[in-house]
């Protein structure tokens, strides 16, 4: 059967609360065929996530609807293969909440990670010297920091001729993207800084966080999707696409991508830059 991930609005939550949810939830499943494996709460954020097994979204919906009445905000069909990236290839304690490690060592939760990429830096700075080579590169860290931190994103690190940031929301994530894009179509050509063009990758999940680094297969996705990209365009997976469901936002049809690390093709969707 489908793997889906439902996404609620939570706010005031205890973990209490939820674990009475899905308590309710376990004892009406069965009449619908579903199977609500595990669930995930960010008290912070206000936000719960559950994966579930279900012949359909509406299954899915009428277990909550029936259990307690907390109908979820999205229902997003996932693959399996990708489940651990949304709720961690982790253990769930009797109550079925999804046991996380030690905060105080590394933190996880569900968050959009994007890579940016100078196409053909290295021909760049061949062709046009290392002092301009330098300058663009300087461009485009200004302009993907700005986007960054005006949607609410933070900048993790460096990666040569591109930049690894976070975000909390995939909206957010997607809007940082189509600025940014914008922004480098408008430079006008200069002696010192020339045209350049950047190719941008993102995907959702829960990568690992320590010391002010991320890691996972999150964080490896969108790298690939970011090397898979087209020049000037914005590479998603499905999932954040559907995460941006009535936000105004437009995306190409889904495609299937091969990519390096993963066993299954990949779902993805180029975002349109226009929105």
């Amino acid at each position: 059967m489908p793997l889906y991930l439902d996404v609620h609005s939570v706010p005031g939550a205890t973990p209490d609360d939820l674990r009475k949810a899905h308590e309710a939830d376990m004892a009406v499943q069965s009449k619908y065929g579903v199977d609500y494996r595990k669930y995930w709460l960010n008290e912070k954020c206000g936000k719960a996530f559950c994966l579930v097994e279900a012949p359909n979204a509406e299954a899915a919906e009428r277990v909550h609807r029936e259990a307690h009445g907390l109908t979820a905000e999205k229902i997003i069909e996932i693959d399996p293969d990708m489940a651990d990236g949304f709720l961690g290839g982790v253990g769930i304690d009797e109550a079925g909440a999804a046991i996380l490690p030690d905060t105080r060592e590394r933190d996880t939760a569900v968050r959009s990670v994007m890579f940016t990429d100078i196409v053909g830096s290295t021909e760049l700075a061949q062709r046009l010297g290392d002092d301009i080579a330098f300058e663009l590169l300087n461009t485009h860290d200004a302009i993907v920091r700005g986007a960054v931190s005006q949607h609410d994103g933070r900048v993790i690190k460096h990666t040569g001729d591109g930049i690894m940031a976070v975000f909390v929301s995939p909206v957010q994530a997607v809007k940082a993207a189509c600025m940014i894009q914008t922004a480098v179509e408008a430079i006008v050509p200069q002696d010192n800084r020339p045209q350049f063009q950047i190719r941008i990758g993102a995907a959702a999940g829960e990568p690992i966080e320590r010391d002010n680094d991320f890691f996972g297969s999150t964080v490896n996705l969108a790298a690939r999707l970011c090397a898979h990209a087209e020049p000037g365009k914005v590479l998603v997976t499905n999932g954040i696409a559907e995460l941006c469901l009535g936000k105004g936002m437009k995306f190409a049809d889904m495609r299937d991508a091969e990519l390096k690390g993963f066993d299954e093709p990949i779902r993805t969707r180029e975002v349109l830059i226009s929105c």
